[in-house]
């Protein structure tokens, strides 16, 4: 549905050479943004579970003339990605749709280098808990990129359990002017917000 909630590679300070991964890369639009600023010299490999956002993006790469990136069909809980390969992971708007977040962050861990760094924009709670009608409308929840969204607290605790240290989670309070849009009439920037989510592997 292209539903980012912010702009990774900007937050995410990448540098000439760097490898970067971008975890739900779908049609490639934040690897290609990435490819520009890591240049020749460096790579960016988008992560997807459909084969159709892969070939989407693979086709993109193609008409771009972008040779500096690749597409690879997998699951963010089970990268298909070797240990201590990746500089940068990058993520617009997914984790927070896993079902098994401690465990995406885990595969995080596993695949950067020491001193890599997470960047990711997402969405988390700032309501101790979403409304009962809100919870009941999983399709359009799930569609609009918040159904499984996770509190400051607890995505604070699923980092440093899988290891990551300089963890800075920012929610920004702007972002909730096109997140009302998302589900109309259901109020949900009254509970949900934007969140620059930053860690670091020691």
């Amino acid at each position: 549905m292209g539903l980012g909630c912010g702009n990774p590679q900007a937050i995410a300070a990448l540098k000439s050479g760097e490898v970067v991964l971008d975890l739900g890369s779908g049609g490639g639009f934040d690897c290609f943004l990435a490819a520009k600023q890591v240049g020749d010299q460096g790579k960016v490999i988008g992560v997807d579970m459909t084969p159709e956002m892969i070939s989407k993006a693979r086709l993109n790469a193609a008409k771009g003339g972008f040779t500096n990136t690749e597409f690879r069909l997998g699951e963010i809980e089970n990268l298909p990605i070797p240990n201590e390969t990746v500089n940068v992971i990058i993520s617009n708007c997914v984790i927070n749709l896993s079902p098994n977040k401690p465990q995406v962050f885990k595969e995080a861990y596993r695949v950067l280098n020491s001193g890599g760094r997470l960047a990711i924009s997402d969405i988390v709670t700032t309501a101790a808990e979403l409304p009962t009608e809100i919870k009941n409308n999983i399709e359009d929840m799930y569609s609009g990129c918040i159904s499984g969204a996770s509190s400051i607290t607890e995505l604070e605790t699923m980092l440093k359990q899988s290891g990551f240290i300089d963890i800075s989670i920012e929610p920004k309070d702007e972002s909730k002017e096109f997140i009302k849009d998302w589900v109309p009439g259901a109020n949900i920037d009254k509970y949900i917000v934007s969140a620059v989510i930053k860690a670091r592997k020691q």
